[in-house]
């Protein structure tokens, strides 16, 4: 299975730092915010990406054909225009297909825009560029398949910004300081099927998150996937702040150096497999 990470939003309500850079280079502890979100889904076996560039892609594009070289100690030989590197710590066994999908592109039409890259038959990972969680992958990816519909999302219950008061005849009954909403938001982390393409356009102007995922409601294809532990975007510079404060006191998203989280590594089952066990049913089911 493929991961497509939308990566291409100016992110204007960061301008702070979105005026010079696009958001998924947004830094994290050091590391871009991209750099973590690719983190968690190869930790969980997902290896392949496809990075929907748009705003300043060209700095996404740079930053990963320089990760070697800027992760590790190296010697430079000027004379043979060579380099050799003392070790090799950046961490991300992976592969990453980095497409233009437009500067202007609203997220529906980024997805469009990938279509020839996904196989026929191929479920896929789609997700924002900004937004951490310590979801279990093959736990999201066992609902979606369960579920028979086109599209999964994550629902997560988000954080107030502002505390609550409860009011009676003047005086505050009760205060609570920034709770979980009760309702539910899509946090990202979605699986769709092929099928998703033909609710998409790659006209600039495609939502997802109007049109197609409105009418994937309406044709009772979309499921929710709940996931109630940790998860944050990062959408504004107090975002930014807030999430570097976690980063600090131990980044709950950082499941790769947990040791217990909700699947041991040592019994992790990779998102491939399921697949493939999924490939033999097929296979079987035809013989």
């Amino acid at each position: 299975m493929k991961a497509v990470i939308l990566c291409g939003g100016r992110g204007r309500r960061l301008n702070e730092s979105t005026e010079y850079m696009p958001k998924p280079l947004v830094e994290i502890g050091g590391t871009p915010i991209l750099w973590h979100i690719i983190k968690i889904y190869s930790y969980q076996g997902v290896k392949d990406f496809i990075l929907c560039l748009g705003y300043k892609g060209e700095m996404i594009k740079d930053y990963f054909l320089k990760l070697e070289n800027m992760s590790n100690d190296f010697i430079l030989d000027l004379k043979k225009n060579k380099i050799y590197h003392y070790n090799d710590n950046d961490e991300l066994d992976v592969t990453i297909s980095f497409i233009d999908t437009g500067d202007e592109s609203m997220t529906g039409a980024r997805i469009a825009r990938i279509k020839k890259y996904i196989r026929e038959d191929e479920d896929f990972f789609v997700t924002y560029g900004d937004g951490v969680a310590d979801i279990n992958l093959k736990e999201l990816y066992e609902h979606h398949k369960k579920s028979g519909k086109i599209a999964t999302l994550t629902s997560v219950h988000p954080v107030y910004r502002y505390g609550l008061v409860e009011l009676q005849n003047g005086a505050i009954m009760q205060f609570d300081e920034k709770p979980n909403m009760k309702d539910f938001i899509n946090g990202g982390f979605m699986v769709f099927n092929k099928k998703v393409f033909n609710y998409l356009s790659k006209d600039e102007n495609c939502i997802l998150e109007q049109e197609p995922l409105k009418n994937l409601c309406k044709d009772n294809q979309l499921s929710g996937y709940i996931h109630k532990g940790f998860w944050k975007a990062m959408d504004t510079q107090k975002d930014v702040d807030e999430m570097e404060k976690i980063y600090k006191q131990g980044a709950p998203w950082e499941i790769w150096k947990k040791t217990d989280w909700v699947i041991n590594k040592n019994s992790l089952k990779r998102i491939s497999n399921v697949c493939e066990d999924k490939e033999n049913d097929k296979n079987n089911d035809s013989n």
